[in-house]
């Protein structure tokens, strides 16, 4: 490939979107039959969560305290590099009210990121399920994820099987590196801004904000804000023997009184493989609209067949490489 085939977003002037899901001919045609297929997957959800309960609610926290508190509160990206340091994690926790409704939650996450500290890169086959809109979009797809540099390389499987986009910290000016299948292929590779409208248009979060590790160090700089300023208005239930198909694994789930903000959550649910302890999965369900509703799934993550220190190489994350389709 020449450098010559590679073309800026704002040079091309197209309207693509890239990583993330891509828009289907399956949007919801009315409200009600969008809050009829939410409140079904909330249900399947809960049905596969099995295991013993534990439950413990605590008192009410201001509404300010709970918007200074979390920001943003998605489980996007770490607002702060503290949170960032692994080994400061431990004593944020120890700092925090032992006491407190979430100090399990936190030893269990804890546990799960020591594990992935022996994981240098990966692959693994991923599910993304976001509401953008009225729409509830689904993508699946290959990943290579490599820790240092951080890098990642995303396949498309469904849909638009065979997309591929490369994204490596500190290389291609930030950008991503994409290309597209079929007729829309004749633009040729294409170099994005990660944050920029073609790449975001419909995912919640930019390519970089992929990956296991990332997902519990920003489930863990939630809880331990919370628990820091002993927070109230929270129930945390433990699932020691959940199931994603036949995977055992260790589910916590943190359900929230009051809303908190555009971007919080009123169900957080977080999987952990019960035998590498990694986090395999997380679910986040929003406040209801209407009274009587029932929450609304808002975003879904999924990690199959984890294959851990495969051996990623600069290779892995090249647009030359002739294993890929650029």
């Amino acid at each position: 490939m020449s450098s010559a085939s590679i073309a800026d977003e704002k040079d091309t002037g197209r309207s693509l979107t890239w990583f993330g899901s891509f828009r289907k001919n399956d949007c919801f045609a009315s409200d009600a039959i969008r809050e009829d297929a939410m409140s079904t997957s909330f249900k399947k959800s809960e049905a596969s969560l099995q295991g013993i309960t534990s439950s413990v609610e605590t008192g009410m926290l201001g509404r300010r305290s709970f918007l200074a508190l979390l920001g943003a509160g998605a489980l996007g990206g770490l607002s702060s590099p503290v949170f960032a340091d692994d080994t400061k994690l431990a004593a944020l926790i120890d700092e925090a009210p032992q006491t407190h409704v979430l100090i399990p939650a936190l030893r269990n996450a804890l546990a799960s990121l020591d594990a992935l500290k022996s994981v240098t890169d990966y692959e693994t086959n991923f599910t993304k399920t976001e509401k953008i809109g009225r729409s509830i979009l689904t993508s699946k797809m290959q990943l290579k994820v490599r820790h240092e540099p951080f890098s990642v390389y995303v396949k498309y499987l469904d849909p638009h099987e065979g997309r591929e986009a490369i994204y490596v910290h500190g290389k291609n000016d930030g950008k991503v590196v994409v290309h597209d299948t079929g007729l829309a292929s004749l633009a040729g590779t294409l170099k994005l801004d990660p944050l920029g409208s073609t790449a975001m248009g419909e995912s919640r979060y930019p390519i970089y904000k992929v990956g296991m590790k990332l997902l519990v160090e920003t489930a863990m700089e939630v809880w331990i804000n919370l628990s820091k300023q002993n927070a109230g208005g929270i129930t945390v239930n433990h699932y020691p023997n959940s199931k994603i198909g036949d995977q055992s694994c260790h589910a916590i789930e943190t359900v929230l009184t009051l809303p908190i903000g555009v971007e919080s959550f009123q169900t957080t649910r977080l999987y952990f493989d019960s035998v590498t302890k990694f986090p395999v999965r997380v679910q986040q369900y929003a406040f209801p609209e209407r009274r009587g509703q029932k929450p609304t799934l808002v975003e879904d993550y999924l990690y199959q067949n984890v294959k851990t220190n495969v051996g990623l190489t600069d290779v892995d994350f090249d647009p030359n490489n002739p294993r890929y389709g650029y």
